[in-house]
């Protein structure tokens, strides 16, 4: 048993999806299906180590923001404010800049800011245009599901282990909800629950990757382009599964850039 939950695949692909799988369906009932989004996290934080109160690294940061921003996302749904979207991207803006103080303070201070507000902008963006995509659960689930699996393969491929398994783990947890979508052909509860720990994360773990030099600025561009591409016109009259085929392979085209741009980058590094 100890070697099956130790094997990479089971940690952050099956364990998350079936987790996520079961949290979707229990909570429909209280539209909360989006917090599938942070089970499938937690349960890959636990096995690849567990939790840890410390916060001296980014990708500690990481685990508690994205915990903490699921959990804000539910009295945050009993308040429909219009402002809300503006103000969750300034306050992910600033969370950027927390979680990558570390490397900025080592920095220059015109580097330090320089490469603090590019960190601050993407997440914000990131945020943004996710928040954007909350009460379209098709839609949602495209631009989840890609964000976070493109990020990971980018920052796997690029030697980010840690934080690529955790991008990977919160894609294999929106799979999941995108797999009911399929399945049933009906939409679930989506909401911030969904979008914001998901944006949180995939954006947080992919401006630390650029920070501590292991991928250059421009990878993180078609991945800004995700929330974008899950914009485009689609048939709310269609079934959703083709509605979902549609927008899952336009945000892919974007992923798909964002993994070449890294792997042509580190394939040519290793020679």
């Amino acid at each position: 048993m100890h070697a099956l939950l130790t094997h990479p695949a089971i940690q952050v692909v099956l364990a998350p999806f079936l987790l996520a799988l079961l949290t979707a369906e229990l909570l429909q009932r209280l539209r909360l299906s989006g917090l599938a989004i942070i089970t499938g996290f937690a349960i890959t934080v636990y096995l690849l180590g567990g939790f840890s109160y410390a916060l001296h690294t980014g990708t500690q940061k990481i685990v508690w923001l994205g915990i903490a921003s699921a959990l804000l996302t539910i009295p945050l749904s009993l308040f429909n404010w219009s402002l809300w979207r503006p103000v969750l991207a300034v306050l992910a803006a600033s969370a950027a800049v927390w979680v990558a103080q570390r490397l900025l303070l080592q920095q220059p201070v015109a580097t330090a800011l320089q490469w603090g507000t590019g960190c601050a902008l993407y997440v914000g963006w990131i945020v943004y245009w996710m928040d954007e995509l909350h009460d379209s659960p098709v839609r949602a689930a495209s631009a989840g599901t890609t964000l976070a699996l493109g990020t990971g393969a980018t920052l796997l491929i690029a030697g980010s282990a840690l934080m690529g398994k955790y991008d990977v783990a919160v894609g294999s947890a929106a799979a999941a909800y995108f797999f009911i979508l399929f399945v049933s052909n009906s939409l679930l509860p989506c909401g911030r629950s969904f979008t914001l720990p998901l944006s949180l994360i995939s954006a947080c773990t992919g401006s630390l990757a650029i920070l501590s030099a292991r991928l250059p600025w421009y990878t993180l561009l078609p991945l800004a382009l995700i929330p974008l591409a899950a914009k485009l016109p689609a048939s709310d009259r269609s079934p959703v599964w083709i509605q979902g085929t549609l927008l899952f392979c336009a945000a892919l085209l974007c992923a798909l850039a964002a993994v070449y741009i890294s792997w042509s980058i580190h394939r040519w590094s290793a020679f």
